[in-house]
């Protein structure tokens, strides 16, 4: 476990394997306190293993060292619910939560009724907002986000990320979330943890704007993966 020297998480020479095939070598870098790192990134660049890694859901060698009593919540990427005959109320309440409308209050959904919508019948952004409350229905101090709008579309993308932020102050929450958008990295975060299969680069977000830090990321001064939003496919 981190002492309490200002840092929530301590990555040491971090290297994962997957069915035989290097994903993850020799990665390492510390997290603050309250700040919100984005780890950004192409496809198979790693994003989602790292997220695996730190939850100790994936085998891995070298380091991870969380800071002591941390609670984390997780929001993964991809949730199937259209076949689960479950409501939003049903499925808050699993966890025991005594008052579930003060969580739905947080995440700015303040039309009560939607607890007895079914889950497969929310949009995009409701079902996000809901597992986001999930999360903190366990009042961690550490949220990890696998792409936090999936599923959601382009016009409701930007209130969920100053939702976030607005949390991060009020909770006093660390935030890590997978990004492939480099506006949301310079926008919503402060630092960035930048994969691809060769080169790592780790600093504050504004540095990802700069040609060189593209450069090393993709491996040519304008990454060509990105589309016209400034976006990985």
């Amino acid at each position: 476990m981190v002492k309490n020297n200002g840092y929530i998480l301590k990555v040491s020479n971090l290297t994962v394997k997957l069915q035989n095939q290097l994903i993850i070598e020799n990665l390492t870098f510390q997290v603050k306190k309250g700040i919100t790192l984005a780890i950004f990134g192409p496809n198979g660049a790693g994003k989602t293993t790292l997220v695996k890694a730190l939850l100790n859901l994936v085998p891995y060698e070298g380091k991870i060292e969380w800071e002591e009593k941390v609670k984390i919540g997780y929001v993964p990427q991809n949730i199937t619910v259209s076949d689960i005959p479950i409501s939003v109320k049903e499925f808050l309440s699993v966890k025991s939560c005594p008052n579930i409308e003060s969580y739905l209050s947080l995440v700015k959904l303040t039309d009560y009724s939607i607890l007895n919508k079914n889950l497969g019948l929310l949009s995009g952004g409701e079902l996000r907002r809901i597992l986001i409350a999930w999360a903190l229905i366990d009042n961690p101090n550490v949220l990890l986000f696998d792409e936090p709008t999936t599923g959601v579309d382009m016009g409701s993308e930007e209130p969920i990320y100053v939702m976030l932020g607005e949390l991060k102050k009020k909770k006093k929450i660390t935030m890590l979330l997978i990004s492939h958008d480099i506006h949301i990295v310079r926008e919503h975060s402060d630092y960035v943890l930048a994969l691809n299969r060769s080169e790592t680069f780790f600093g504050e977000s504004k540095e990802i704007m700069n040609p060189s830090v593209q450069q090393m990321i993709c491996g040519e001064t304008v990454c060509r993966g990105w589309n016209d939003e400034g976006r990985f496919p």
